[in-house]
This record gives structure tokens, sequence and C-alpha cells, in this order.
């Protein structure tokens, strides 16, 4: 019999309690967690393992490592995606015969699968903001030098980012890393894109889960667009005459806005200095969520972290401290606004929403209330009417989901 064999980079020795010897879909229910399975090419099950939910898969052993190790590289670069846990080979049942190895991954939490995003959500818009945000995330992987290959609505895990959505990449079988893509790998991955949610979206609509008068092919060249407007935002050289150097400024701060950094800049000019010609190397998103990290601590989305620093810049404004260092306010606001609403969660509902998207939804209600009663109303009469009569009725999604991406019951094989 072969022996067992566990690639992590965190080995757990409570992995070797687990029934390693039988099929995963042979696997006793009281050793799973009670979570939805989603659609896979392969069987998937999610286990409680020191106190964490992981999400196991049966695959090939030189599939599962090679998954393991791309995801291990993405996590490295910061590319929104699963953390990769272990891979289990050597596996053989009571009879010596062989089982596929494992692919061990972290549970998201707080994420949602598509599926369930249109369950709960209702907004008309809610295709549109998905895609924009696998939009943003096909071209963060691009930037990288990664092929996805398998580029899919079910193949993304989505988190609410204070109105708008964060995608994570889940599935990367078919994913390789390179120097860098060329535009025939990048225009595949797109259309793959398009083709593939444009089926998605027939799909939901056949279950009645989104309007039967919405155009699935509308949709899927709206994301197509979104994408070439961004790429061609981030990669394209600006010309412009001598005389108009803030532009190489303006093209910075609309990077920055878009949440993007850049590293450096390429700027040429002509012969007889007439013109200049700019092009930036972007090196990496989260231009936001860095710098309220470094003023505050707080870890969040993109799109929260714009949202908080707002009501930061807000705070600093109303306390008339615009000569005092960014810093010092920030802490100021941090214990008088962000951390008493973020302690007034019970703890019984902790679990259905991130910090950071609490207070962004709280903010967001405050206005609401504020415009039904005719003034200001105090965030604290706000905090306690959000949670009564909204956070109450809100489904838990620490947990709700996998990192599979559907809550439709699995297909195996």
């Amino acid at each position: 019999m072969a022996p067992l064999e566990i690639t992590s980079s965190r080995a757990d020795p409570a992995l070797l309690d687990l029934p390693w010897d039988q099929p995963l879909e042979d696997w006793p229910e009281e050793l799973l967690a009670a979570l939805p399975r989603g659609i896979s090419r392969h069987v998937v099950r999610f286990a409680r393992v020191s106190g964490q939910v992981l999400a196991l898969k049966e695959i090939n052993h030189h599939l599962a490592q090679r998954e393991y190790d791309t995801l291990r590289v993405l996590n490295r670069l910061g590319v929104p995606s699963v953390t990769p846990f272990a891979v289990v080979s050597g596996r053989t049942d009571r009879q010596g015969e062989p089982l596929d190895a494992v692919l061990i991954t972290r549970h998201l939490q707080f994420s949602l699968p598509y599926r369930a995003v249109f369950s709960q959500v209702s907004r008309q818009d809610t295709a549109q903001r998905l895609l924009d945000a696998l939009a943003v995330l096909m071209v963060r992987l691009h930037l990288e030098g990664f092929f996805w290959g398998d580029v899919s609505l079910s193949n993304t895990l989505f988190r609410r980012d204070a109105g708008a959505f964060a995608a994570y990449i889940v599935d990367v079988e078919t994913g390789s890393l390179h120097e860098e893509l060329s535009a025939g790998q990048r225009h595949y991955d797109l259309d793959l894109a398009r083709t593939n949610i444009i089926g998605e979206l027939m799909d939901l609509q056949a279950g009645e889960m989104i309007d039967p008068e919405a155009d699935p092919v509308e949709v899927g060249d709206e994301l197509v667009a979104r994408y070439e407007e961004l790429w061609e935002a981030l990669t394209s050289r600006e010309r412009f005459s001598a005389d108009e150097r803030w532009r190489v400024s303006a093209r910075i701060e609309r990077l920055n806005a878009l949440g993007f950094d850049v590293g450096e800049l390429e700027i040429t000019t002509d012969l007889d200095g007439t013109t200049l010609s700019i092009r930036p190397k972007v090196v990496d998103a989260g231009h936001h969520s860095r710098r309220l990290m470094r003023l505050t601590g707080i870890d969040a989305q993109e799109n929260q972290a714009r949202r908080l620093l707002n009501d930061l810049d807000q705070y600093i404004a109303d306390t008339e401290q615009q000569a005092e260092e960014e810093e010092f306010v920030a802490h100021e606001w941090l214990q008088r606004h962000y951390e008493p609403v973020v302690r007034a969660i019970p703890r019984s509902m902790r679990s259905k929403l991130e910090p950071p998207e609490f207070y962004h939804e709280v903010l967001e209600h405050k206005w609401f209330l504020s415009e039904q009663a005719g003034h200001d109303v105090s965030l604290d009469d706000t905090v306690r009417h959000y949670i009564l009569n909204v956070l109450i009725h809100r489904p838990d999604e620490k947990s709700l989901v996998t990192t599979e991406t559907s809550a439709l019951p699995i297909i195996e094989g």
C-alpha cells in the first residue's frame, strides 16, 4: 500500500483523522460541513477541520498539484483568489485500489456564487454589477500575465463591495502564468467569457431567476466593452503637447480613481520636443484598500475602502481638522465612528455581513432615514434602526456558500 502524502504550506495534523481511504462521495455526513455543494466536473465535499471550513475536490494528482501551485502563485501576486491549503495524494481504498488525489482550499468567507447573488439580490442591474467585477478580475489577471482558459461566472465567487461586487477566481485548472499575454490569449479569454456568460444567463432565465425580457447576448457584449475600456485606460499610450504636462498627473489620478497604482511611467518626447507620450506601468490594484489599511488598519474591498475614506474625509471637514496630520485624524475617526458602529453588531448577527460592508450599509441607511425624516438622523439611531429593521432579516453570508460557485445540487463525473 502506497504511503499517504500531504503537501501543505501549513500542515494540520487534524487532516490525518479524515477517512482518506474512502472516495469523497462516500464520506459520512457527520464529517461534512452543512453547506450547499456547487456544480463541478469533480466530486466536491466540505469539511470542518480545526475550526475552519475546507473545500475538498477529488481530482487527478497532476492536476491537483498544478492547481495548488497556481493558486499559491496567484495568492503571492495578490490576485483575488481562493487560498490553497493542501494536496493529499497516495490514497488507496481498503482493498488497496488507488484513489484520486484531493485538492484542499480554504472556504472564502462572506463570498457568494452568482446563483446565490441572483436569488438574494433583486436589483435590475445585478448582472451588470457582477460583470463589472468579473471584467476587473480579468484585467488584473491579464496584467499579471495569467491566462485563465475557463472564464465563467461559475468559476468565480463574489463578495459584496459597497453596493458593487468584488470577484475572486476559484477554478484555475486550465490557467497558466506567462511573462506577458499576447492579444490573442487575452481575446480568447474574453470571447470564452462572453460565450459562457451568455449561456449561464440563459440558464438563469430558464429557471426564472432573472428577467425573462433581459438580453443575455447584450449583457455578454457589455462585458467585452467594459473589459476593453478598462484595459485601454490602464495600458494605452497617451500623446499630448509639451505644454500640457499636467496631463501626466491627471493620468495617474485617473488610474488611482479606477483603483490601480502606477509603478512607473514610460515618457518619450519627439525629436523637436514638441510632443510627449506616456505609458503607465500599472503595478497593482487596490489603491484605496492600501491607503485605508495604512491609515486605519482596516482590511476592506476596494469600493468599501473608497466609501470609508470618503466618510473619513467628511469627518475631517466636519471637525475642521484639514491642517492636522491625516494619520492622527484617521485614528480619531476610527475610535469615534467606525469602531462603535462595528461593535454594535449583535454577536448573533456577525456572520451576516463583513464589518466594512456593514459600516457602508449603515451610512447608506443614514442617508435614507435622514431624507425621510427631513433632518439629520444620528449615527447611533441609524445603527439601531438598521439592525432591528434590515440586518435581522439578512441571511448569514459568512459560510453561506462554498468555494464552488453554485447553490445547485452537485453534478459529479
